[in-house]
């Protein structure tokens, strides 16, 4: 692996299934159309998704935020897609919002591809990024208590779930959900499910790190 802050973050990273990668403003047509397809499936857990559908220019516009936000370490959202990269199976991200030795990932998958596993492969992915190559202490998974298949993840992969904090979560309706945390420790990563699983990771030149 390649040494150093400039090889960091990870901008691609491809599992036996998946390409992850950072978002592109020329993504915008091919991000739509998985959201336009799938916005009722979304809804329930997705509050974002009340604004679907969105016109294009307002997708490539968000685009061009994450980009610049991935660009300058804000924080790091994903599109997932096909090998070939011509359909967009979902979305994830690595995200900061939980202080600088933390990451958090989120996830959503289309509708046509659930129940596949690619919502677990994704976040094993991320979570060994984010000890391997991030280095960071801990990693969190958010999920409200009724989102059965979602809660799923987490535990497949070894998480333990630290707490579970009231009303955190607001739905589609505005109405407020207990939130299950689970998180997974740098000590608790080697041995884990996701250290096993085969990945590579580039940096922004397509230098591998991992």
């Amino acid at each position: 692996m390649i040494e150093g802050e400039a090889t960091r973050p990870a901008y691609r990273v491809v599992t036996p299934r998946l390409v992850i990668r950072c978002w592109k403003p020329e993504d915008a047509p091919l991000l739509k159309a998985a959201v336009d397809g799938c916005t009722s499936h979304l809804r329930p857990w997705m509050p974002w998704a009340t604004l679907e559908p969105e016109p294009l220019e307002s997708r490539i516009q968000w685009l061009r935020k994450c980009r610049g936000e991935f660009d300058f370490g804000k924080d790091y959202v994903y599109g997932i897609f096909d090998p070939a990269e011509t359909e967009v199976i979902g979305g994830t991200g690595l995200h900061t919002r939980r202080g600088p030795d933390a990451r958090e990932i989120g996830y959503w998958i289309h509708e046509r591809h659930a129940r596949k596993g690619y919502a677990t492969e994704v976040t094993a992915a991320l979570t060994r990024v984010a000890f391997e190559i991030e280095k960071v202490h801990r990693v969190e998974i958010h999920v409200a208590v009724e989102n059965f298949k979602s809660v799923g993840v987490p535990k497949k992969l070894g998480y333990r779930h630290e707490g579970t904090l009231r009303q955190r979560i607001k739905d589609a309706e505005g109405v407020l959900h207990d939130s299950m945390v689970w998180t997974m420790l740098a000590s608790e990563y080697p041995g884990s499910v996701p250290s096993s699983i085969v990945i590579a990771a580039f940096d922004i030149v397509g230098r591998r790190i991992l």
